[in-house]
């Protein structure tokens, strides 16, 4: 089945600690931050366990990142899970994760932030069909600057996640200015159901911590950048995130911000009540721009590395000799994604059931720590995980857990997205096979 191709032009190590940090903290502060706020509030009974939650919810990122941290740097190739998961299991568990995340996952995730990119835009400047026209075309345009160079689209990113880590920081402050309100700090009692709810938001909203590990290829000094860049960039969104939600609600009060539909423009209303809705409006603009830009970033070179093994997937392999990127697999990936947009268009919410086989990869991908570390000992190990075995045991603990709750959620909500993430993956299976029955053949 696997005939290593090995590219003729190879990946240049263009990127810094800082244009690392901001990949990451660019994919992971996209619009949940303002969408789920309210409910995890309202979810933890009380502001101290509200605070408490976000902060756990970093604690637990930060631990799935210091397992990538050792990988990435064991290993620093692009694919990230892909490399790990072949080297611990196999050729086939490495290939399932780059079929789901080329097919259904990836191209799910840039269409969903492209539908939140729309939806707000249409409160900036609305005209006929413009929701649809939002949607593709940030796709298209932001496809175009990545295949256009690698320095483009790191510049971009760059450019993206300072403005909208300055935008949250603006309504930090305006919180901080907001009239005191009346303490009214408690609502509710806390439950585990509610707990359940709140940690499954907040690990939701922290996704994307992990991006860095597929570009390890691309940065410079990796055994010593990669570990910078995760460790700074999961602690800096989670400071962030702690901050925003403390300024939410001073502003407002526990019982308003737990209540609100619109928590960051009632913030800034309460200073600046003329521009609220639109200044919001633009912010998370730039917020889904920075998350859709790093998410093709990422991406594609997931599905370049697995082109560069697989010669069904030959195509994606190949790194552009002109431009200095993975043309092809950044193509595939635009168009893939556009498809999505235009099929599902108000259906998008089941691209979000495909969590439970994330949830299933991040499972596999912390496994694959012991496993590795028990199949090849004498691997040079630039960096191993801080407080090891522990560490990657939590890790594994919370990937169970939002497996098991997401799949349930999947079940009884919404069978039919859970459907198509299982169905899927067999079809990858199946794929699979006969690539490798006509492979052997040959």
């Amino acid at each position: 089945m696997i005939d290593v191709l090995e590219p003729a032009i190879a990946p240049k190590k263009e990127l810094s600690v800082f244009d690392s940090t901001c990949i990451i903290v660019g994919i992971i502060i996209g619009a949940g931050i303002y969408e789920t706020a309210p409910t995890v509030a309202a979810c933890m009974g009380g502001w101290f366990s509200m605070l408490g939650v976000w902060l756990v919810g970093g604690l637990l990122a930060l631990t799935g990142a210091l397992c990538y941290a050792e990988l990435a740097t064991t290993y620093p190739r692009e694919g990230g899970d892909y490399v790990y998961l072949s080297r611990a299991y196999g050729n086939w568990a490495g290939y399932l994760f780059g079929w789901s995340q080329l097919i259904i996952i990836r191209p799910g995730d840039i269409a969903l932030m492209a539908f939140i990119f729309s939806r707000y835009a249409r409160q900036i400047y609305q005209f006929a069909h413009c929701g649809l026209i939002y949607a593709t075309s940030v796709v298209v345009v932001l496809t175009v600057i990545n295949v256009s160079g690698v320095k483009e689209g790191k510049w971009t990113q760059n450019f993206l996640t300072i403005i909208k880590v300055l935008g949250l920081l603006v309504i930090i402050v305006a919180g901080i200015l907001a009239p005191r309100v009346a303490p009214s700090l408690e609502s509710g009692s806390f439950t585990m159901g509610g707990l359940k709810l709140a940690l499954i938001l907040v690990l939701f909203t922290f996704g994307g911590w992990n991006e860095m590990a597929y570009v390890a290829a691309e940065v410079k000094r990796p055994q010593q950048n990669i570990v910078r860049a995760l460790v700074i960039g999961t602690i800096a969104v989670t400071a962030l995130y702690v901050l925003i939600n403390g300024a939410f609600l001073y502003a407002l009060g526990y019982v308003k911000m737990a209540a609100s539909e619109a928590v960051a423009v009632e913030t800034i209303a309460t200073v600046f009540p003329e521009i609220a809705g639109r200044a919001v409006s633009i912010l998370v603009c730039i917020s889904t721009l920075g998350a859709i830009n790093g998410l093709i970033f990422t991406g594609a070179r997931i599905s370049y590395v697995m082109g560069t093994e697989h010669t069904l997937f030959r195509v994606l392999g190949k790194w552009n000799q002109y431009l200095g990127t993975p043309m092809w697999a950044l193509v595939v990936q635009g168009c893939l994604s556009i498809t999505i947009v235009l099929w599902a268009r108000s259906f998008i919410d089941t691209i979000l059931y495909t969590a439970p086989v994330v949830w299933l990869f991040f499972l596999a991908t912390s496994l694959s720590v012991f496993v590795l570390r028990h199949k090849y000992p004498d691997t040079l190990r630039p960096y191993k995980i801080t407080g090891y075995p522990i560490t990657p045991i939590i890790f594994c603990t919370c990937s169970v857990f939002m497996l098991y709750n997401c799949m349930s959620y999947a079940f009884i909500k919404t069978p039919f997205g859970l459907l198509i993430s299982v169905s899927v993956l067999l079809i990858g299976v199946f794929v699979y096979r006969l690539a490798n029955i006509h492979y052997s053949s040959n």
